[in-house]
Protein backbone atom coordinates (compact mmCIF):
# COMPACT_ATOMS: atom_id res chain seq x y z
CA UNK A 1 0.00 0.00 0.00
CA UNK A 2 2.95 2.69 0.73
CA UNK A 3 4.54 1.60 -2.58
CA UNK A 4 1.59 2.13 -4.68
CA UNK A 5 0.85 5.66 -2.22
CA UNK A 6 4.42 6.77 -3.18
CA UNK A 7 3.96 5.86 -6.95
CA UNK A 8 0.67 7.48 -7.33
CA UNK A 9 2.23 10.83 -5.39
CA UNK A 10 5.83 10.92 -7.47
CA UNK A 11 3.99 10.02 -10.31
CA UNK A 12 1.44 13.02 -10.62
CA UNK A 13 3.75 15.11 -9.85
CA UNK A 14 6.06 14.49 -12.11
CA UNK A 15 3.70 15.05 -14.57
CA UNK A 16 2.57 18.48 -13.32
CA UNK A 17 6.06 19.42 -12.83
CA UNK A 18 7.41 18.77 -16.37
CA UNK A 19 3.81 20.36 -17.57
CA UNK A 20 4.58 23.35 -15.25
CA UNK A 21 7.91 23.87 -16.66
CA UNK A 22 8.27 23.27 -20.72
CA UNK A 23 7.18 25.75 -22.59
CA UNK A 24 6.00 23.03 -25.32
CA UNK A 25 3.02 21.65 -22.98
CA UNK A 26 0.96 25.26 -22.50
CA UNK A 27 -1.94 23.99 -24.23
CA UNK A 28 -5.33 23.50 -23.45
CA UNK A 29 -4.89 19.43 -23.66
CA UNK A 30 -1.89 19.59 -20.60
CA UNK A 31 -3.86 22.01 -18.68
CA UNK A 32 -6.79 20.05 -18.43
CA UNK A 33 -3.79 16.91 -17.38
CA UNK A 34 -2.20 19.21 -14.90
CA UNK A 35 -4.92 19.55 -12.58
CA UNK A 36 -6.13 15.67 -13.72
CA UNK A 37 -2.89 15.06 -11.87
CA UNK A 38 -3.14 17.42 -8.77
CA UNK A 39 -7.16 15.91 -8.43
CA UNK A 40 -4.94 12.20 -8.44
CA UNK A 41 -2.83 13.48 -5.62
CA UNK A 42 -5.42 15.08 -3.56
CA UNK A 43 -8.15 11.80 -4.71
CA UNK A 44 -6.04 8.97 -3.22
CA UNK A 45 -4.30 11.25 -0.02
CA UNK A 46 -7.70 11.08 1.34
CA UNK A 47 -8.16 7.18 1.22
CA UNK A 48 -4.73 5.52 1.32
CA UNK A 49 -3.06 7.25 4.06
CA UNK A 50 -6.03 5.97 5.78
CA UNK A 51 -5.62 2.59 5.16
CA UNK A 52 -1.91 2.69 5.33
CA UNK A 53 -2.47 3.45 9.15
CA UNK A 54 -4.93 1.08 9.65
CA UNK A 55 -2.42 -1.76 8.23
CA UNK A 56 0.23 -1.12 10.10
CA UNK A 57 -1.28 -0.50 13.81
CA UNK A 58 -4.01 -2.89 13.19
CA UNK A 59 -6.42 -0.40 14.24
CA UNK A 60 -9.43 -0.38 11.83
CA UNK A 61 -11.52 2.00 13.88
CA UNK A 62 -12.82 5.53 12.36
CA UNK A 63 -14.05 8.20 14.43
CA UNK A 64 -17.09 10.11 13.35
CA UNK A 65 -16.22 13.30 12.30
CA UNK A 66 -12.85 12.02 10.59
CA UNK A 67 -15.12 9.56 8.70
CA UNK A 68 -17.70 11.87 7.30
CA UNK A 69 -14.59 14.08 6.84
CA UNK A 70 -13.11 11.53 4.56
CA UNK A 71 -16.42 11.11 2.79
CA UNK A 72 -16.67 14.71 1.84
CA UNK A 73 -13.10 15.17 0.01
CA UNK A 74 -13.73 11.45 -1.80
CA UNK A 75 -16.91 12.21 -3.22
CA UNK A 76 -15.41 16.01 -3.87
CA UNK A 77 -12.19 15.13 -5.82
CA UNK A 78 -13.90 11.76 -7.76
CA UNK A 79 -16.80 14.35 -9.05
CA UNK A 80 -14.31 16.92 -10.44
CA UNK A 81 -12.55 14.48 -11.83
CA UNK A 82 -15.25 12.76 -13.80
CA UNK A 83 -16.03 16.04 -15.46
CA UNK A 84 -12.69 16.67 -15.62
CA UNK A 85 -11.99 13.60 -17.64
CA UNK A 86 -15.29 14.64 -19.95
CA UNK A 87 -13.40 18.27 -20.23
CA UNK A 88 -10.46 16.61 -21.34
CA UNK A 89 -12.63 14.70 -23.91
CA UNK A 90 -14.43 17.94 -25.40
CA UNK A 91 -10.95 18.95 -25.64
CA UNK A 92 -9.54 16.72 -27.91
CA UNK A 93 -12.89 16.75 -29.63
CA UNK A 94 -12.65 20.23 -30.60
CA UNK A 95 -8.35 19.90 -31.34
CA UNK A 96 -9.42 17.03 -33.79
CA UNK A 97 -12.51 17.79 -35.73
CA UNK A 98 -12.68 21.50 -35.51
CA UNK A 99 -8.68 21.89 -35.44
CA UNK A 100 -8.85 25.94 -37.52
CA UNK A 101 -11.19 27.05 -34.52
CA UNK A 102 -9.09 25.07 -31.46
CA UNK A 103 -7.80 28.35 -30.50
CA UNK A 104 -10.41 30.10 -30.78
CA UNK A 105 -13.07 27.96 -28.78
CA UNK A 106 -10.30 26.58 -26.02
CA UNK A 107 -9.18 29.75 -25.17
CA UNK A 108 -7.38 30.36 -21.75
CA UNK A 109 -10.66 32.21 -20.05
CA UNK A 110 -13.02 29.72 -21.56
CA UNK A 111 -10.46 26.64 -20.11
CA UNK A 112 -10.11 28.34 -16.81
CA UNK A 113 -14.34 28.76 -16.69
CA UNK A 114 -14.30 24.94 -17.78
CA UNK A 115 -12.34 24.21 -15.07
CA UNK A 116 -13.72 26.29 -12.21
CA UNK A 117 -17.30 24.58 -13.24
CA UNK A 118 -15.67 21.02 -12.60
CA UNK A 119 -14.11 21.98 -9.16
CA UNK A 120 -17.55 23.80 -7.97
CA UNK A 121 -19.62 20.89 -9.17
CA UNK A 122 -17.27 18.42 -7.36
CA UNK A 123 -17.99 20.56 -4.20
CA UNK A 124 -21.41 20.72 -4.27
CA UNK A 125 -21.73 17.01 -4.98
CA UNK A 126 -19.93 16.77 -2.05
CA UNK A 127 -22.14 18.86 -0.06
CA UNK A 128 -24.86 17.02 -1.23
CA UNK A 129 -24.42 14.33 0.09
CA UNK A 130 -22.20 14.70 3.05
CA UNK A 131 -25.25 16.37 4.41
CA UNK A 132 -27.66 14.08 3.08
CA UNK A 133 -25.43 10.91 5.09
CA UNK A 134 -25.35 13.35 8.02
CA UNK A 135 -28.86 13.29 8.47
CA UNK A 136 -28.96 9.41 8.67
CA UNK A 137 -29.40 7.63 12.07
CA UNK A 138 -26.49 5.49 12.93
CA UNK A 139 -26.35 2.58 15.98
CA UNK A 140 -24.18 2.70 18.63
CA UNK A 141 -21.95 0.16 17.07
CA UNK A 142 -22.08 0.42 13.28
CA UNK A 143 -19.69 -1.55 11.35
CA UNK A 144 -18.55 -0.29 7.61
CA UNK A 145 -17.87 -3.24 4.81
CA UNK A 146 -15.82 -1.07 3.07
CA UNK A 147 -12.06 0.12 3.10
CA UNK A 148 -12.73 3.95 3.80
CA UNK A 149 -15.82 5.83 4.91
CA UNK A 150 -18.16 6.19 1.43
CA UNK A 151 -21.95 7.15 0.34
CA UNK A 152 -22.98 3.34 -0.32
CA UNK A 153 -20.99 1.73 2.36
CA UNK A 154 -22.31 4.68 5.07
CA UNK A 155 -26.03 3.97 4.09
CA UNK A 156 -25.85 0.50 4.59
CA UNK A 157 -24.51 0.74 8.08
CA UNK A 158 -27.58 3.22 8.65
CA UNK A 159 -30.08 2.04 11.39
CA UNK A 160 -32.57 4.40 9.31
CA UNK A 161 -34.81 3.93 6.46
CA UNK A 162 -32.45 4.83 3.02
CA UNK A 163 -34.51 4.35 0.39
CA UNK A 164 -35.01 7.48 -0.34
CA UNK A 165 -31.50 8.63 0.24
CA UNK A 166 -30.54 5.27 -2.37
CA UNK A 167 -32.94 6.94 -5.00
CA UNK A 168 -31.28 10.59 -4.73
CA UNK A 169 -27.70 8.67 -4.53
CA UNK A 170 -29.32 6.82 -8.27
CA UNK A 171 -30.33 10.06 -9.68
CA UNK A 172 -27.54 12.28 -8.80
CA UNK A 173 -24.72 9.33 -10.05
CA UNK A 174 -27.06 9.55 -13.00
CA UNK A 175 -26.38 13.07 -13.57
CA UNK A 176 -23.29 13.65 -12.50
CA UNK A 177 -21.93 10.66 -14.45
CA UNK A 178 -23.89 9.29 -17.28
CA UNK A 179 -24.42 12.84 -18.30
CA UNK A 180 -20.14 13.51 -18.37
CA UNK A 181 -20.17 9.89 -19.86
CA UNK A 182 -22.95 10.82 -22.82
CA UNK A 183 -20.27 13.89 -23.60
CA UNK A 184 -17.20 11.68 -23.68
CA UNK A 185 -18.81 8.91 -25.85
CA UNK A 186 -20.64 11.77 -28.68
CA UNK A 187 -17.15 13.61 -28.64
CA UNK A 188 -15.27 10.23 -29.25
CA UNK A 189 -18.23 8.93 -32.12
CA UNK A 190 -17.24 12.63 -33.74
CA UNK A 191 -13.91 11.95 -33.50
CA UNK A 192 -13.55 8.61 -34.33
CA UNK A 193 -15.87 9.06 -37.72
CA UNK A 194 -13.13 12.36 -38.45
CA UNK A 195 -10.25 9.82 -38.17
CA UNK A 196 -11.83 7.27 -40.10
CA UNK A 197 -11.93 10.31 -42.98
CA UNK A 198 -8.23 10.41 -42.90
CA UNK A 199 -6.60 8.84 -46.18
CA UNK A 200 -3.02 8.81 -44.85
CA UNK A 201 -2.90 5.39 -42.22
CA UNK A 202 0.09 7.09 -40.61
CA UNK A 203 -1.74 9.85 -40.06
CA UNK A 204 -4.64 7.98 -38.53
CA UNK A 205 -2.28 6.36 -36.45
CA UNK A 206 -0.81 9.60 -35.12
CA UNK A 207 -4.27 11.32 -34.32
CA UNK A 208 -5.50 7.95 -32.66
CA UNK A 209 -2.48 7.68 -30.33
CA UNK A 210 -3.12 11.27 -28.79
CA UNK A 211 -6.74 9.92 -27.59
CA UNK A 212 -6.15 6.12 -26.84
CA UNK A 213 -4.39 7.01 -23.56
CA UNK A 214 -7.54 9.22 -22.32
CA UNK A 215 -9.74 6.32 -23.33
CA UNK A 216 -8.13 3.95 -21.65
CA UNK A 217 -8.54 6.21 -18.48
CA UNK A 218 -12.13 7.27 -19.03
CA UNK A 219 -13.42 3.65 -19.72
CA UNK A 220 -11.57 2.58 -16.23
CA UNK A 221 -13.02 5.32 -13.90
CA UNK A 222 -16.44 5.28 -14.97
CA UNK A 223 -17.47 1.86 -15.38
CA UNK A 224 -15.46 1.85 -11.58
CA UNK A 225 -17.31 4.54 -10.73
CA UNK A 226 -21.04 3.50 -11.93
CA UNK A 227 -20.36 0.15 -9.93
CA UNK A 228 -19.19 1.89 -7.35
CA UNK A 229 -22.23 4.01 -6.81
CA UNK A 230 -25.23 2.16 -8.45
CA UNK A 231 -24.09 -1.59 -7.52
CA UNK A 232 -25.72 -3.53 -4.91
CA UNK A 233 -26.00 -1.73 -1.31
CA UNK A 234 -26.32 -5.19 0.69
CA UNK A 235 -25.38 -8.56 0.74
CA UNK A 236 -22.20 -10.82 -0.37
CA UNK A 237 -22.42 -9.11 -3.92
CA UNK A 238 -21.17 -5.82 -2.29
CA UNK A 239 -17.84 -7.02 -2.73
CA UNK A 240 -18.65 -5.87 -6.04
CA UNK A 241 -18.40 -2.33 -4.91
CA UNK A 242 -15.45 -2.93 -3.10
CA UNK A 243 -13.69 -4.23 -6.24
CA UNK A 244 -15.10 -1.32 -8.36
CA UNK A 245 -13.55 1.32 -5.60
CA UNK A 246 -10.18 -0.17 -5.89
CA UNK A 247 -10.09 0.76 -9.45
CA UNK A 248 -12.32 4.32 -8.73
CA UNK A 249 -10.28 5.49 -6.08
CA UNK A 250 -6.45 3.78 -6.74
CA UNK A 251 -5.94 2.42 -9.97
CA UNK A 252 -7.12 5.35 -11.75
CA UNK A 253 -4.88 7.86 -9.89
CA UNK A 254 -2.12 4.97 -10.34
CA UNK A 255 -2.08 4.56 -13.94
CA UNK A 256 -3.06 8.29 -15.08
CA UNK A 257 0.63 9.45 -15.19
CA UNK A 258 1.68 6.10 -16.31
CA UNK A 259 -0.36 5.91 -19.42
CA UNK A 260 -0.10 9.78 -20.48
CA UNK A 261 3.70 9.49 -20.05
CA UNK A 262 3.84 6.13 -21.80
CA UNK A 263 1.64 6.63 -24.49
CA UNK A 264 2.21 10.29 -25.16
CA UNK A 265 5.30 11.56 -27.14
CA UNK A 266 5.89 14.74 -25.91
CA UNK A 267 5.70 14.45 -22.17
CA UNK A 268 8.40 11.65 -22.81
CA UNK A 269 10.68 14.62 -24.70
CA UNK A 270 9.74 16.61 -21.67
CA UNK A 271 10.52 14.07 -19.06
CA UNK A 272 13.79 13.14 -21.08
CA UNK A 273 14.85 16.48 -21.35
CA UNK A 274 14.12 18.03 -17.81
CA UNK A 275 16.10 14.43 -16.67
CA UNK A 276 18.85 15.59 -18.82
CA UNK A 277 19.12 19.24 -17.52
CA UNK A 278 19.15 17.47 -13.84
CA UNK A 279 22.11 15.25 -14.73
CA UNK A 280 23.96 18.31 -16.03
CA UNK A 281 23.18 20.74 -13.10
CA UNK A 282 23.98 17.42 -10.43
CA UNK A 283 27.41 16.60 -12.89
CA UNK A 284 28.41 20.68 -12.55
CA UNK A 285 27.50 20.71 -8.64
CA UNK A 286 29.73 17.57 -8.31
CA UNK A 287 32.55 19.02 -10.19
CA UNK A 288 32.42 22.51 -8.11
CA UNK A 289 32.30 20.82 -4.89
CA UNK A 290 35.42 18.96 -5.82
CA UNK A 291 36.99 22.05 -7.04
CA UNK A 292 36.94 23.70 -3.72
CA UNK A 293 37.62 20.68 -2.05
CA UNK A 294 40.81 20.63 -3.88
CA UNK A 295 41.51 24.61 -3.51
CA UNK A 296 41.14 23.71 0.24
CA UNK A 297 43.96 21.41 0.10
CA UNK A 298 46.24 23.29 -2.21
CA UNK A 299 45.45 26.65 0.35
CA UNK A 300 44.43 25.17 3.31
CA UNK A 301 42.95 27.99 5.81
CA UNK A 302 44.85 28.79 8.89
Amino acid sequence: MAIIYIMIIIGNFAVFTIIKVDIHLQTPMYFFLSFLSLTDVCYSTVTLPTMLANAITGNIRISFHTCFTQLFFFVCFGGSECLLLAAMSYDRYVAICNPLHYRVIMNKRFCSGFLAGCLISGLLNAIFHTWMTLNLTFCEDHHIRHFFCDVLPMLEAACSNIQSRQVLLHVVTIFLGMSPFLLVMNSYIHIIITILKIQSSEGRQKVFSTCSSHLIVVTIFYIAGMFNYNGPSSGDSFIIVQVSSVLYGILSPLLNPIIYCLRNQEVRKAFKKAMTRTQIVMKRTRLHNLNLKNLNLLCPIS
